[in-house]
């Protein structure tokens, strides 16, 4: 089960592992967070067909925030096979424009850099960006998650 938020509306630090229905529930609410939410499925459902167990959820989207701009994740590249993945997630110019276009959200492989300074996508997500304090993600075990 996922942790309340803390007062900044954030989870507390850590990678918080739910199952698709629990982060439904949870990060949904209001018609904009479902549409998120069905790009986000979506994609997750893609990855699991080319063989990914479980993506990292992160952004406004898993906080208390009423209207996120949109979603950010990161896939456990492990195992997965990129012939059978939808190329748009693997492309990564125009930041992003297509994959935001398809999934409403932007998603990439774990364990790539996401800074200069070396952090990966997955520990990159885990510092609040305005702070620099740690904060919680959401980790999706893909193997549950149905067509």
């Amino acid at each position: 089960m996922l942790p309340p938020h803390d007062e900044l509306g954030r989870l507390p630090p850590g990678i918080h592992v739910a199952p698709w229905a629990e982060v439904e529930s949870r990060c949904g609410g209001t018609p904009w967070r479902h549409r998120l939410l069905r790009g986000l499925r979506e994609a997750l459902i893609s990855l699991k067909t080319a063989g990914c167990s479980v993506a990292y959820i992160d952004g406004s989207f898993v906080t208390s925030k009423e209207e996120p701009g949109d979603f950010d994740a990161c896939w456990d590249e492990h195992g997965v096979d990129p012939d059978l993945l939808d190329p748009v997630l693997l492309d990564f110019t125009n930041k992003r424009a297509r994959q935001k276009a398809k999934y409403g959200g932007e998603l990439f492989p774990s364990c790539s850099p996401a800074t200069q300074e070396g952090l990966s996508f997955l520990e990159f997500f885990q510092i609040d960006k305005k702070t620099g304090d740690p904060k919680g993600i959401i980790a999706v075990d893909l193997g549950g998650l149905q067509p």
